[in-house]
């Protein structure tokens, strides 16, 4: 296939992909009513829902601008081959194939969270801000983009290193070794991200003695849940956003609260999101999302085997010889329909498991401290609660809070 050809479905592909994204957007946005829906009523007061209507459409119309610069952004370099122009910048400097690659990528990402940061800053200082959910300073924001950027050279560029070498050193069977290494990483972060990588950016405590502790350890015990410790970090220093997740594998189970979500529930409340939580583990649900992860990996990986050493590739960004490089980026956009479809199927495996796991609290627990939870987590967080079904359907790895209420109550 003609380099020319190339490029026109790459630059078809984006504009699809930034058309599909802005009419659903456009959809969630008109899905908003003015007036409060009657189902709402008895979990927002008519203030929290004007509230929350208004968050929703400031941060639509505020990503309907950021997609567009983008989009622009995208477009314009592909299209004038700037990513063809960097190459060639580059082998001035660089020799070894694998340093012009990290060299290549780094100057991308870096510039790019330039340019995107102004956007960022104003999400967070300005939307977050006027609507009393960012509790971020101005030192820690920049503080933490510099973590970033180091976690992003040590982690990211070993694991481009890694693939760079094996594409070079091997040939088109590099993507059976590279799947097991990068299976491996992804087990290895599923056991050890509390431990190592959650603490780069916030502090985590052990949870006091009191009645919450005291909760937790009877529920697991009684359901026999794996529990080695619980964490409470410090997520207020940032956002006053609540949250909290588990990780680890088999035995050893680490539970971590937000404390934006102690100090606004319960116990029982906190035992129900707990039990939540600890039905994913029950149903096997993280073991089989993280085959299926690297089933997905796989796949990918294969077909990238079948298109990465093509000369026309490189040659539609505008490039001068083939680089691996250039046709990544390439393959990447060939690659997202199909990562497109692959998401919706695993949201709505993901959207199946959610409604299992409060199915599996409901009955080890109480469904009634379940839904207090997620209508004080909805209402707090000021989330959509009546989103477009299509936008679901294409961008939800969680149910609506509304479709998950109404299961409760049958139960």
């Amino acid at each position: 296939m003609k380099p020319e050809i190339i490029l026109t479905i790459i630059l078809a592909i984006i504009v699809i992909d930034y058309v599909l994204e802005q009419t659903l957007d456009y959809l969630n946005l008109k899905r908003q009513k003015d007036e409060m829906p009657e189902e709402l009523r008895g979990i927002y007061d008519e203030e929290k829902y004007k509230k929350s209507v208004d968050y929703q459409r400031t941060n639509s119309r505020f990503s309907f601008i950021t997609s567009g610069f983008s989009f622009i952004l995208s477009f314009v370099a592909i299209a004038s081959g700037l990513f063809g122009t960097l190459d060639v910048w580059l082998k001035q400097y660089f020799e070894s194939p694998i340093m012009l690659a990290l060299a290549f990528f780094g100057v991308v990402f870096i510039a790019s969270d330039i340019l995107h940061t102004p956007f960022q800053y104003y999400a967070t200082f300005v939307i977050e801000q006027r609507f009393g959910f960012n509790k971020s300073t101005r030192k820690l924001f920049f503080f933490d983009k510099l973590k970033g950027y180091a976690l992003s050279a040590i982690i990211g560029g070993l694991i481009l290193g890694i693939l760079l070498y094996l594409i070079m050193t091997i040939g088109r069977e590099f993507w059976i070794y590279f799947w097991i290494a990068i299976s491996l990483f992804m087990l290895f972060i599923n056991m050890f991200y509390t431990s190592l990588i959650a603490p780069l950016f916030n502090k985590l405590r052990p949870l006091e003695d009191g009645d919450i502790k005291t909760a937790i350890e009877e529920y697991s015990l009684k359901v026999q849940f794996p529990l080695d410790n619980i964490f409470v970090i410090d997520g207020s220093k940032r956002s006053t956003k609540a949250n909290a997740y588990f990780s680890g594998i088999r035995k050893k189970k680490k539970v971590v609260l937000f404390d934006t979500l102690i100090e606004n529930h319960s116990p029982g409340e906190l035992v129900a999101v707990l039990a939540h939580e600890v039905g994913h583990f029950k149903k096997k649900h993280l073991v089989k999302g993280l085959i299926l992860s690297v089933i997905q990996t796989g796949f990918m990986l294969l077909i990238m085997s079948l298109l990465i050493f093509s000369p026309h590739l490189s040659m539609a960004l505008g490039g001068e010889e083939t680089t691996i490089h250039l046709n990544l980026i390439v393959f990447a956009i060939l690659y997202s329909p199909i990562s497109k479809i692959t998401g919706v199927i695993l949201n709505i495996y993901s959207r199946r498991n959610e409604f299992e796991a409060d199915a599996y609290a409901a009955t080890t627990y109480n469904a009634a401290e379940l839904q207090s939870a997620l209508k004080k987590l909805s209402v707090n967080n000021l989330s959509n609660m009546t989103p477009h079904p299509a936008y679901v359907f294409f961008n939800y790895s969680h149910p609506p809070t509304l479709e998950r209420l109404k299961r409760l109550n049958r139960m």
